[in-house]
C-alpha cells in the first residue's frame, strides 16, 4: 500500500495518491491531469477511483478531464449533483482498490455533500482518513459557504458537529488524517502549518474537538470571527459541478507569445486585463502603465481570485522567461482560463519598442522611519483586520487588500500614502490597484511591517490574535 500527499503551497492544498497492488485512486486533484497520470505509468498502476470530498469552493478540481483521460470512476458522496456521470456513494460504502477499502463517511457540515473518506489497509485495520474540509490541522472547514434557502451557517455548524462527534472522533487514536488544506487556505480559520497528524492528538488539541464541548459552544466557536469568503469561491464550485474544461485546451489557448503591438492592442481595444507576475522590486522599478500586479512567488492564485471578480476576464501577462506555463496553469487553478497570451521578451521588449513604463517608489523601512518623525504620513495598512488589531504603525489606517477595491472611497488623490503589509507583497499588489485607478501618490515600505517592527516606529502594544475578537 501506497499513500502519498501531494501538497500545493501557494493553494495550501493536498491532493492524494493511494495505490494497492497495481490499483490506484486519486482525491481531491488539481486542475491539471498529467501529474497523477504520469505518476500511477511510473508505479505501473491503473487509476481506479477519483474521489472528491465534496465541491471545492477554492479550486477548479480536474476530475472531470482525470476520468475522461483513464477511464476512472468520479466518486462523490451522498447529496453530491452534477452535470456530468459520478457514482454518488451512500454512507458507509466500501470501494476496493487493490487490497485494500475505502469506506465512504458522510459528513456534512462544511457542505452538505461533505464526505470523509476513510482507509482501511490489508489486514482491515483503519488506518487513515481523506477528511477534505470537514477536519483541518488545529482546525474544521467554516460553514459559511453552502448556506441555502433557509439553511444558515449555524445550521451548518450543527451538521458539523454532529459530524466530527458520530462519524470521526470515534475513530481510533492512531487513524492519521489526510485533510485537504493547511495554513493559508481561506477555506478555514485557524489551520496548522501543519499538513498531517493523529487524530489522536487532534482530540487534544484542535478547539473543536473539546470533549466536553457542548453544540452550542462549537457554534458559537467555529462562526465567530468568519471573514467574508473570496469572491470567486461561488463561481469555482459552480465551475466543479458543471465540469471544467481540459487544461490542454487551456494552455493552448494561454501560453502564447504576443509581440508587443499586439499584447499592447489586447490591452486596449480588447479589454484585457495587464497581469505583471514578476517580483515586487522588478514591478517597482518597471511595470507595463495600468498593469497590476500579483507575484507568482507568492499566494498567487487566491489573490487573483480575491481581486479579479470576473472568471471570463481577459489576461495577457507578463513573467520570467521560462516560467508562462505554470502562469497559465496556476490561474487555470482557479478558474481563470480566458488567457490569452504574455508578452515576448518581458518589459524589456516593451521598454525596446519605444514604449512608456511607469515605476512605484519604494523606501527602505530606515527611510520610512526617519520620514516618520517628521510627522504628517498617511500610512496605509493593508494586512488583514487581525494582523492590523495585533499590532499596527500608531495612526496607521488600515485597507484591508482583500476588499480593497470596495473601499476607494476612503482614499484621497490629493494625499500621499505610505503603504505597507507583512513583508512586501500584499503592498505592491495594493500599490498597483490604487495607480490603475488613478492614485499615483504611493510610497512602498519594501519588508512590511517585519522590517518596520526593527525600527523605533511606535506601535502600538501587541495583541496575540487568538486573543481577538
Amino acid at each position: 500500500m501506497k499513500v502519498e500527499q501531494i501538497y500545493t503551497g501557494c493553494l495550501a492544498q493536498g491532493a492524494y495518491y493511494i495505490e494497492s497492488d497495481g490499483e490506484a485512486a486519486i482525491i481531491d486533484p488539481l486542475r491539471e491531469s498529467e501529474p497523477y497520470i504520469l505518476k500511477a505509468e511510473k508505479e505501473g498502476a491503473k487509476i481506479k477511483y477519483i474521489f472528491e470530498t465534496h465541491f471545492h469552493a477554492d479550486f477548479v478540481s480536474g476530475h472531470v478531464d482525470l476520468a475522461a483521460k483513464t477511464g476512472a470512476t468520479i466518486v462523490y458522496g451522498p447529496n453530491a449533483k452534477t452535470e456530468y456521470d459520478i457514482h454518488e456513494a451512500t454512507d458507509g460504502e466500501l470501494f476496493d482498490i487493490g487490497k485494500i477499502k475505502i469506506k465512504v463517511l458522510h459528513t456534512p457540515g462544511h457542505t452538505m455533500e461533505s464526505t470523509t473518506y476513510l482507509l482501511i489497509d490489508e489486514s482491515g485495520r483503519e488506518h487513515a482518513i481523506f477528511s477534505g474540509d470537514t477536519l483541518f490541522i488545529g482546525d474544521v472547514g467554516r460553514p459559511d459557504l453552502a448556506q441555502k434557502g433557509t439553511l444558515t451557517q449555524d445550521d451548518l455548524a450543527g451538521y458539523l458537529y454532529d459530524s466530527l462527534r458520530t462519524k470521526i472522533m470515534t475513530l481510533p487514536d492512531e487513524v492519521i488524517v489526510y485533510p485537504a488544506h493547511g495554513a493559508g487556505s481561506a477555506c478555514g480559520k485557524n489551520m496548522s502549518k501543519e499538513t498531517t497528524d493523529l487524530l489522536g492528538n487532534q482530540k487534544k488539541t484542535n478547539y473543536a474537538l473539546r470533549a466536553d464541548m457542548t453544540k452550542e459552544e462549537f457554534i458559537k466557536e467555529v462562526t465567530d470571527g468568519l471573514l467574508p469568503p473570496p469572491q470567486y469561491f461561488a463561481q469555482n464550485v459552480a465551475m466543479n459541478k458543471s465540469g471544467a474544461k481540459g487544461m490542454d485546451e487551456i494552455l493552448e489557448k494561454g501560453n502564447v507569445p504576443l509581440e508587443v503591438e499586439t499584447f499592447e492592442a489586447m490591452a486596449n481595444h480588447e479589454g484585457a486585463l495587464v497581469l505583471d507576475t514578476r517580483s515586487p522590486a522588478e514591478f517597482a522599478a518597471d511595470h507595463v502603465p495600468n498593469s497590476i500586479f500579483i507575484g507568482i512567488d507568492g499566494s498567487f492564485a487566491p489573490w487573483v481570485g480575491a481581486l479579479i471578480p470576473d472568471l471570463e476576464q481577459p489576461i495577457v501577462f507578463i513573467a520570467a522567461e521560462g516560467r508562462e506555463e505554470e502562469i497559465v496553469t496556476r490561474l487555470s487553478r482557479v478558474g481563470y482560463d480566458n488567457t490569452l497570451g504574455y508578452l515576448s521578451g518581458g518589459i524589456a521588449a516593451w521598454k525596446a519598442a519605444g514604449k512608456d513604463t511607469d515605476k512605484v517608489t519604494s523606501i527602505p523601512a530606515a527611510q520610512f522611519a526617519g520620514a516618520h518623525k517628521g510627522g504628517g504620513l498617511n500610512v496605509m495598512d493593508v494586512r488583514k483586520p487581525s494582523e492590523f488589531e495585533a499590532e499596527h504603525v500608531e495612526d496607521a489606517m488600515n485597507l484591508p487588500l482583500d476588499f480593497i477595491s470596495e473601499n476607494m472611497d476612503q482614499v484621497s488623490k490629493k494625499k500621499q500614502y505610505h503603504i505597507h503589509c507583512a513583508g512586501g507583497y500584499r503592498s505592491m499588489i495594493a500599490a498597483s490597484i490604487l495607480k490603475s485607478r488613478g492614485f499615483h501618490n504611493l510610497v512602498d515600505v519594501a519588508g512590511g511591517f517585519k522590517a518596520i517592527s526593527e525600527t523605533d516606529i511606535p506601535t502600538t502594544n501587541y495583541v496575540c490574535p487568538s486573543t481577538l475578537k
